[in-house]
């Protein structure tokens, strides 16, 4: 049975200091492995390690450009050393990344229990016109021995339908996605959140920030769309093991053992015009060739 561990933290920046934040952090994630021994990879909220502000406590204008670090830097080699020391997988939310040419991503990352970044992820759709970071351009997956294939989107990402069928198309099973949501609009985020994971057949880990940076409502959702776990408004860790095997499952003989999306596009997706992508089909994905009826 291929089984991942987790654990998503729905906690809070200490607004605009960002060593305040940074030792926060870096406690929760020594005190979550203490108090449960057995999780594998911890996740926190979108830019939390960026220390913005809540709604009601905006940051300054230059707020982005002060927090902005490069990748790798030192920031990502305090985050790197937290992993060896706890041999825990990290995905420490997102940074404001600088870019070699100037400009500044939302960007997740993925850092191994070695100390290695394993992948680095470039929002492709900040939440405009209030995000004013550059968009990423592509999807970004990584693997974890022994678990499976993980890919990674932030908040708003989940709104666009594109982002998740290709992370799934590039094989993920589980797709990681930080959040920072303050706002209402966080009920319309979980449908997409159970929508992307029944569509897709994936496990999907929406982590937001808690009161009063967010309004929390993290949740765990699973390859048929069932949410396995959901956090109220405050702080709060949802643990939980994630069965990929269950991924295999619902993929093969269909969700609630009926439908069977997947090997349907494998079937039929090359022949079906999709003028918005420029005329072409949906190619079988390489993990489904060999199961396609």
């Amino acid at each position: 049975m291929r089984t991942l561990a987790i654990a998503a933290l729905q906690t809070t920046p200490v607004p605009h200091d960002l060593e305040a934040t940074w030792q926060r952090f870096a406690d929760q994630v020594r005190t979550t492995r203490d108090l449960f021994p057995h999780v594998q990879l911890v996740v926190v909220p979108e830019l939390l390690l960026a220390a913005e502000g809540a709604l009601l406590q905006p940051s300054p204008d230059d707020w982005m450009e002060q927090a902005a670090v490069t990748v790798p830097g030192p920031l990502t080699d305090r985050i790197c050393a937290l992993a060896v020391e706890t041999g825990l997988w990290l995905v420490p939310g997102s940074v404001y990344e600088r870019a070699e040419d100037g400009r500044i991503y939302n960007t997740a990352l993925a850092v191994s229990p070695e100390g290695e970044i394993a992948a680095r992820y470039r929002k492709v759709f900040p939440w405009q016109p209030y995000e004013k970071t550059t968009p990423g351009d592509e999807f970004t997956v990584f693997d974890i021995p022994g678990a499976g294939r993980v890919g990674l989107a932030i908040c708003y990402d989940g709104s666009f339908p594109e982002t998740v069928r290709q992370l799934a198309w590039l094989g993920t099973e589980i797709v990681i996605q930080p959040t920072l949501t303050p706002t209402r609009d966080r009920e319309m985020e979980l449908v997409c959140a159970r929508a992307n994971a029944w569509s897709n057949q994936v496990y999907v880990v929406n982590v937001n920030a808690g009161d009063p940076a967010g309004v929390g409502q993290s949740a765990v959702v699973d390859p048929e769309g069932i949410v396995r776990q959901q956090a109220g408004p405050g702080e709060e860790i949802l643990v939980d093991v994630l069965d990929l095997d269950t991924v295999t499952r619902v993929r093969r003989y269909g969700s609630a053992g009926i439908n069977r999306p997947w090997s349907q596009l494998a079937r039929y997706g090359e022949s079906v015009k999709l003028p918005m992508y420029g005329g072409a089909g949906i190619h079988t994905p390489d993990w489904l060739k060999d199961e396609t009826p």
